[in-house]
């Protein structure tokens, strides 16, 4: 008799099967891989990009009367001494010394500018946005290696009725130019300290997570 054998072809596809079933999370959205909760070794994020409301110092070596500390504006612009209307906003701070050089090199020989972001915003683009049912809905500046355990801490966890393992994430793909949604686990990692639901973020990350409905 034939009966509870199963042909090579039926194996492999049930361990497919199966596999792909282990990856998926709530609404058959895919999980990502675990991060550890403190990294092992830091990397260097992506050059920081300046956004509106940053703090800026800008330093003009030999000319201090043309050095300033201003914070963008919210139309993304700056002003200091001899210079208006400067678009900063989406430029890294070398690249705003290199632009604030060329309009200081109309009056200053050789100009030597440096700009330090001393306050963090960043653009949207660079922030990690949690909404839904925490204890503070908040928009975060990126930081390199963050991890969904960072955010959570930095907002104040889950809400009363929140329902942590439906959360997801929504993620800009750029490969595809499409927004990619994931599924996570936030009462696993808070609640019952599970490593394998903290994962890594990434710049310009949304966080949702949903009330129960009982």
């Amino acid at each position: 008799m034939r009966i509870g054998t199963v042909s090579k072809g039926g194996l492999a596809m049930l361990a497919a099967s199966v596999t792909l079933t282990g990856c998926a999370g709530a609404g058959g959205r895919p999980e990502l891989p675990p991060a550890t909760f403190v990294a092992t070794k830091e990397q260097p994020g992506e050059e920081y990009v300046i956004g509106p409301l940053d703090q800026l110092s800008i330093f003009v070596w030999r000319n201090p009367e043309l050095s300033a500390k201003v914070q963008v504006r919210p139309d993304g612009r700056i002003t200091t001494p001899l210079i208006a209307d400067m678009p900063a906003v989406g430029k890294t701070p070398a690249m705003l010394a290199t632009d604030m050089k060329l309009a200081l090199s109309d009056y200053i020989k050789d100009p030597i500018v440096s700009v330090i972001v001393e306050g963090f915003s960043g653009t949207y683009s660079q922030q990690v946005r949690i909404v839904g049912a925490t204890q503070k809905p908040a928009s975060l500046p990126y930081r390199a290696n963050m991890t969904l355990l960072d955010a959570m801490i930095a907002v104040g966890g889950l809400g009363e009725y929140a329902a942590g393992n439906k959360a997801r994430l929504v993620r800009y793909d750029r490969q595809t130019g499409k927004q990619r949604e994931y599924a996570l686990r936030i009462n696993r990692l808070l609640k019952d300290g599970d490593p394998a639901a903290n994962v890594r973020l990434e710049p310009g990350d949304v966080i949702i997570i949903p009330e129960s409905m009982f």
